[in-house]
């Protein structure tokens, strides 16, 4: 019975939302996520791409209906497709959806077997479309392996999403250029607040700055009333329990969507939770309790502890974040990095 009762958190609300970090492990070192010297965690101190079929697999036996998989990149984890074929077992089969979110650097590989192993659609962060930009936000990255990766998706029948980080400053200039690339190649777009997360005093794009991400905070408002400028922005009711808030464009038909932590509140519908690389259980993005899954998953090959230790996790899942930069305990950022908890 224990495996089929669903999950309710104390505020009435389903938990039928996983997202996954796989690795916190990337080939980009995006300057709003890590640093570009990263130290990254032991590999031992890693989920197995087994102990996360279990895990993953358990959450699906407690009502998870969609299943994301994140990173760092999750596709630079050795032997992930591996993982991702064991995950499609689960659709249709409790599972509706098994998707990714990914900087696209590894797509124009794995795009097809992606799609072979029932993943639909995939989210592929890009904050620009000129290649040294690209290139000085990324530090390591190329954007046209990117938009090979893309391109591959697409031919493989997969529906993308790009999510944009609206960095001041810095791909201002670009939002118009961005909006109709995607409008043209057929991609919804959602634009995305920074986040304060890790460590604040990341230098900003273009060299050191003491600010970092507070100098790169461009709040969405101001972008939205940019756009207004232009389209009429038609409010959508469409909900998927997550932190987008959309608009169409009249004229174009484009959907956009916005994700605001620090100049609106999303968490009212709410339905997810997510698992870093660890297996730590973060009941809310923007709030540090959070449950160890990795333990009950070591101690024991059978699940009946780690399936009690999500449902006393869940319990305790608040009722919103607390993204301020006046209430954080180090001048409003978290304590972890982006790639660790997954994007």
């Amino acid at each position: 019975m224990d495996q089929v009762a669903p999950l309710i958190d104390p505020f009435a609300r389903p938990i039928t939302y996983l997202r996954v970090s796989v690795t916190d492990r990337c080939d980009f070192r995006c300057v709003y996520c890590m640093a570009e010297h990263m130290q990254f965690l032991p590999k031992a101190d890693l989920l197995t791409l087994e102990e996360l079929d279990r895990l993953c697999s358990a959450f699906v036996g407690l009502g998870v209906r969609k299943l994301r998989i994140t990173g760092g990149e999750p596709l630079v984890r050795r032997g992930i497709m591996g993982f991702f074929r064991a995950m499609s077992r689960h659709l249709g089969a409790g599972l509706d959806e098994l998707t990714l979110t990914t900087n696209g650097s590894q797509l124009a590989r794995h795009a097809a077997a992606l799609a072979d192993c029932g993943v639909r659609r995939v989210n592929v962060s890009l904050d620009t479309l000129n290649p040294d930009r690209f290139a000085a936000i990324t530090r390591w990255g190329r954007l046209p392996q990117v938009m090979e990766g893309i391109a591959a998706a697409r031919a493989a029948g997969l529906r993308v999403k790009i999510n944009t980080v609206a960095l001041k400053g810095v791909n201002e200039a670009e939002l118009f250029d961005l909006v109709r690339w995607c409008g043209d190649e057929g991609h919804d777009l959602t634009f995305i607040e920074v986040m304060p997360m890790g460590d604040l005093g990341l230098d900003a794009v273009g060299g050191a700055g003491d600010g970092g991400r507070l100098d790169q905070y461009w709040p969405l408002s101001d972008l939205r009333a940019r756009l207004a400028e232009r389209f009429d922005l038609i409010d959508l009711t469409e909900r998927s329990g997550g932190p987008a808030r959309y608009v169409r464009l009249a004229q174009t038909g484009q959907k956009i969507g916005f994700i605001t932590p620090l100049t609106h509140n999303f968490c009212e519908s709410c339905n997810r939770v997510r698992v870093t690389c660890t297996g730590e259980l973060f009941m809310c993005l923007g709030q540090e309790d959070n449950a160890d899954l990795r333990a009950p998953l070591r101690a024991s090959p059978d699940d009946t502890a780690l399936r009690q230790t999500i449902r006393a996790a869940i319990a305790r899942k608040p009722r919103g974040h607390d993204f301020d930069y006046s209430r954080q305990r180090v001048s409003g950022q978290m304590s972890r990095h982006m790639s660790h908890t997954g994007g």
